[in-house]
């Protein structure tokens, strides 16, 4: 049998650990000094092509002439010291004061065990260490050496080393390697959350004061240190094998695993066995968001054309090209990662390799060094021959559309989204930008008791409009001009855009038919597939498929009826189906009556099961929400959209695939799962579970494969292989409790919140599990992980402690912070609201997820001068430190923006300094009554804190998810925002749940009770085994 760990590092003779406690020196050449990464903006272009930079620009350069604040020009009273929460500066002895005063240990006494050969190695390096970044160059190396910019260049055997940073792997490697690579083992002194992960973080619950919130777990002030810590270094997907938080920005370095933006493993270090597994108190999961986009200074996804014969797989389990494959007898054989299965190269395919083992080519191609690639695929993998993606505009001209302003706002949102605004992007010949790619073109329908189509050919002076009555049987009046390019019937577009609220002013017509309107929409797009972009201001109560006020309002106990979950209406369901098996999807932009009922779980149910989006404004006011509104009908449009998708995970023998979380249909489990459309925002979770013991020699994989239209037309698979380590757990005295500290040091907080949050919701939406039985138990989930730890790894912590895992420290928060959101909190709420955030959950990202449940909360009433521009030595803004969302953080006479991704406050206190007022906004406002209630952006003024504000919404603006950041007002007792302010202040008591000191109390009280014997627990309603139903199981050919 094949040595399956050919692709590790190529060791030479026995090297000692450079991690081990007991090795006190290193030697002086490899100790090199952190670079310093250079501004993502200033990156060199990448050879595939110039990168498309999705994750933000560079914030404006302070204001010529704006002077900043004089000594004693204050906006409030003098602060003594750093605001609460702050993060401290990063050294070596300073996490337990970043924390709070928590008591930090490192676990056990933890005699370092050597790693066995044939694992993905985990650098785990000593607190405190003066070694610089494992595989990082010496200062002054041009960061494009080590970026993925260059195909052809070293790899990871190259100038800066192995790809895993470990000498130990001493078996033959598909990735060539020096004889003694060059490391520099530790991270720079003070780096927190790097190399960090063998400690324990505690809070004292007993004592005669009881908890202090000070000595708690600090989410901003986490967040905060290790940023600071990537503005200059990046992350190599290999040798760190513990991704940073999702909402740090950070640049990947691909060394062969995948970056954390596209997956991220629950477990980075995988017990052997299910029951060692259980013993961890987690679920192994993968969370993938296969599109996301790539930041600047990130190296584009390469596209890998293999012509008529396709991309190599592997004719066993149909796993793809991967750089964890071994090759085998000179080059004629590859043996496959996941199922060891022996394949002949296709002679094609093939090439030699050297004497240990590495191709020759190896540098010279993406599939075997890169952990993120692109197949372009041939006819075999095509349903329909492939064309550029279709836009179809549903627009709502109801009476109700039209008296608050939603049309001609939708209609505005349209034009700046294919054309831009007044700051519209120019290309190299000083021509307006595309915003949409070659081949993509639009369409334009409306719709109340009637559905009216428009011819927008170029040819024509202005757009024809085709009236179908039949909503019975819809049909597509038009076979020629539907469909065009929006540049070249730019004239037509922008008129009919201008013209359509006029046109619609007399009629008024009170009652939409959505449901005709989207079968007539998918008439149009089912030969081709495509996308529909549909608004909707009120209940459609119009033709088929008519719509009735199910909710009245009248929530016992907050409770609501679990039909208002979903929906029950054949031929709503018939429609998403089609939809789907189409590759169709749909986003909806949904303005409800002065916030009455639109049953978003029946109209939301298209877009959930098409792999859409729902846009929700239950209080659309067009002053204030219209540049929201045309923000995210901006971002809907541009952003990276796949449609007809296919999507497949593949896992190592040993493992198997229990379930599937988020929006999309699945026919029978195991099959493929059938995405109508999928855009750089969706995300999924991936469970998994046992089907034997893992070997610990071996390493565990996974595959990801996402087969999909591009919108240029072109069919692609997008694969992402992920690496983890098996960590053996034998019922031997004291290596089970080894086994298990070691697979918590990997543990990826983000990718357990988030898989959490996706299973919650699922089973609320699929079982006869109501809000209190799942919060019950998300409750039992946040014991059994602390319970399980205490009683494994922390035995020698006093009982009064509440013991947390270093990687799991604000586990408990952000699961406060799930309990709190809308779709679960206890207590009334509308059931739109709740629907909407339920399904929500299920498509979030790990940034977008993180910050729902803990928001940014930002003073600016005491910005330093510097904060709010860019950093002279690194080009990126300096933001000032966020604080922990707190009313006790609140300081008389502040200003707050408080952000959660889905709404951004800024929130004055009543005694608010009438000069800030007058910086933020204008001389001629100078109380919180002279302002506009409905002002949604900052004037642009030659005052310093007006820019530096201004500079830190923008870069707030490039770490979130789909929606538009603009501000709203919320000022102390005038704005009704104030209870939405009040809402993301997660860490008090509301939202019909504790605080976190009286939830941290209660989550000791059930781990007490756990490890007395004296917990009573619930049975699981079913248990992994009865979720694993293999009808239908087989390999999929694409």
């Amino acid at each position: 049998m094949a040595d399956y760990a050919q692709y590790h590092a190529l060791g030479q003779g026995e090297v000692i650990d450079p991690n081990d406690p007991n090795r006190t020196s290193q030697p002086s050449a490899q100790q090199f000094q952190p670079p310093i990464a250079p501004s993502p903006y200033q990156q060199q272009a990448s050879p595939y092509g110039a990168p498309q930079y999705l994750g933000g620009q560079q914030a404006p350069p302070p204001m010529t002439g704006s002077p900043a604040p004089a000594p004693g020009y204050g906006y409030a009273p003098p602060q003594a010291q750093a605001p609460p929460g702050q993060a401290p500066p990063s050294q070596d002895a300073t996490l337990a004061a970043q924390l709070g005063g928590m008591n930090l240990g490192d676990g056990h006494g933890t005699a370092r065990r050597k790693k066995k050969d044939r694992h993905a190695y985990h650098t785990v390096e000593p607190t405190g260490s003066s070694q610089a970044f494992n595989g990082m160059p010496p200062q002054g190396t041009s960061a494009t050496q080590f970026l993925d910019s260059v195909p052809g260049g070293p790899g990871f055997g190259g100038q800066f080393g192995s790809p895993q940073g470990t000498p130990q792997m001493q078996s033959q490697s598909q990735f060539s390697a020096p004889v003694n690579p060059a490391f520099g083992p530790g991270p720079v002194a003070g780096t927190p959350g790097v190399g960090e992960g063998l400690g324990t973080a505690s809070v004292s619950t007993s004592g005669p004061k009881g908890v202090s919130p000070d000595d708690m777990p600090s989410v901003p002030a986490s967040r905060d240190a290790i940023q600071q810590y990537y503005l200059k270094n990046v992350y190599p997907t290999f040798e760190r094998h513990v991704p940073p938080p999702s909402t740090v920005s950070f640049v990947a370095y691909d060394q062969g695993n995948s970056s954390p933006k596209y997956t991220r493993l629950t477990l980075n270090n995988i017990p052997t066995t299910q029951d060692a597994l259980q013993a961890t108190g987690l679920s192994l999961g993968l969370l993938l968001q296969p599109l996301a986009p790539l930041q600047a200074g990130e190296a584009e996804i390469p596209v890998l054309d293999f012509g008529e014969a396709g991309p190599p797989r592997c004719r066993r389990c149909r796993a793809y090209m991967n750089p964890f494959m071994m090759f085998r007898s000179g080059g004629n054989k590859f043996v496959c990662n996941l199922c060891a299965y022996p394949n002949d190269t296709p002679p094609e395919y093939f090439s030699a390799t050297n004497p240990q083992g590495v191709r020759v080519d190896r540098d010279t191609r993406p599939e075997l060094h890169r952990g993120t690639v692109e197949f372009v695929v041939p006819k075999e993998y095509w349903t329909r021959e492939p064309v550029g993606l279709r836009w179809l505009f549903l627009i709502d001209v109801t009476q109700e559309s039209y008296n608050k302003g939603y049309v001609e706002a939708f209609c505005e949102g349209i034009r700046v989204a294919l054309y831009g605004g007044e700051d519209q992007e120019l290309d190299e010949n000083g021509e307006p930008k595309r915003r949409i790619p070659e081949g993509a073109k639009v369409g334009f329908v409306t719709y109340d008791k009637d559905i009216h189509f428009y011819n927008v050919n170029p040819a024509l002076d202005q757009a024809q409009m085709m009236i179908m009555p039949d909503l019975e049987d819809p049909f597509v009046p038009l076979s020629e001009g539907l469909f065009v390019d929006p540049y070249e019937s730019k004239d037509v577009i922008t008129s009919l855009l201008t013209r359509l609220p006029d046109m619609f002013s007399t009629i008024k017509n009170p009652e939409p038919a959505l449901l005709a309107a989207l079968n007539s929409a998918l008439a149009a797009l089912e030969a081709t597939g495509g996308k529909v972009v549909a608004s909707c201001s009120a209940l459609p109560t119009w033709g088929p498929g008519r719509l009735f006020m199910r909710d009245n309002g009248n929530h016992p106990g907050g409770e609501i009826d679990k039909k208002l979950y979903t929906t029950e209406h054949p031929a709503w369901k018939k429609v998403a189906e089609k939809m789907a098996a189409s590759g169709v999807g749909a986003d909806f932009f949904l303005a409800a009556p002065s916030g009455g009922y639109l049953d978003i779980a029946t109209i939301g149910h298209v877009s959930s099961t098409t792999g859409g989006e729902t846009f929700y404004y239950p209080n659309f006011i067009a002053a204030r929400d219209s540049r929201k509104l045309s923000l995210e009908i901006s971002h809907a449009v541009t952003r990276e959209t796949g449609f007809q998708a296919l999507m497949k995970v593949r896992c190592s023998n040993g493992l198997q695939v229990s379930g599937y979380h988020g929006n999309f249909i699945q026919h029978t489990f195991g099959a493929d799962l059938e995405i109508g459309v999928i855009d750089a925002d969706k995300a999924m979770g991936v469970s998994f579970s046992y089907d034997g013991k893992l070997d610990p020699k071996l390493d565990a994989h996974f595959q990801s494969a996402l087969l999909y239209t591009t919108a240029s037309g072109e069919r692609r698979v997008r694969c992402s292989n992920v690496i983890a380590s098996v960590t053996e757990t034998s019922k031997e005295s004291g290596a089970r409790e080894q086994g298990i500290r070691e697979c918590l040091k990997f543990v990826d907080q983000d990718a357990v919140i988030g898989m959490l949050a996706k299973e919650a919701s699922t089973k609320l939406a699929t079982t006869s599990s109501n809000l209190k039985d799942i919060r019950h138990w998300l409750s039992e989930k946040a014991i059994d992980v602390l319970a399980c730890y205490r009683k494994h790894a922390a035995q020698q912590h006093p009982p009064g402690q509440l013991v947390m895992p270093e990687r799991l420290k604000e586990y408990c928060m952000y699961l406060l912070g799930l309990l709190k959101c809308r779709a679960l909190k206890g207590g009334v709420e509308n059931s739109d609201r709740r629907v909407h955030e339920m399904r929500m959950l299920r498509s979030m990202g790990a940034l977008e997820l993180s910050l729902y449940l803990y928001p940014r909360m930002i003073p600016i009433h005491n910005l330093a001068p510097e904060e709010g521009f860019a950093d002279p030595e690194t080009g990126h803004l300096k933001m000032p430190p966020a604080i922990r969302t707190s009313f006790s953080r609140v300081e008389p006479g502040g200003v707050y923006l408080v952000d959660n991704g889905q709404q951004c406050l800024l929130w004055f206190h009543s005694q608010t300094s009438p000069n800030l007022i007058s910086d933020l906004f204008g001389e001629d406002k100078d109380s919180l009554k002279s302002l506009d209630p409905y002002t949604s952006a900052l004037p642009l003024l030659e005052t310093h804190l007006n820019a530096q504000v201004r500079n830190i919404i923008e870069f707030l603006r490039t770490m979130r998810g789909s929606k538009g950041l603009t501000i709203q007002l919320a000022r102390q007792g005038i704005d009704g925002a104030e209870f939405d302010f009040a809402r993301m202040l997660v860490e008090d008591r509301n939202n019909e749940a504790q605080s976190y000191v009286d939830w941290l109390v209660h989550i000791h009280k059930g781990v007490q009770l756990e490890l007395s014997g004296q917990r009573k627990k619930e049975g699981e309603e079913h248990t992994a085994a009865s979720l694993s139903n293999f009808a239908g199981l087989r390999p999929a050919y694409w």
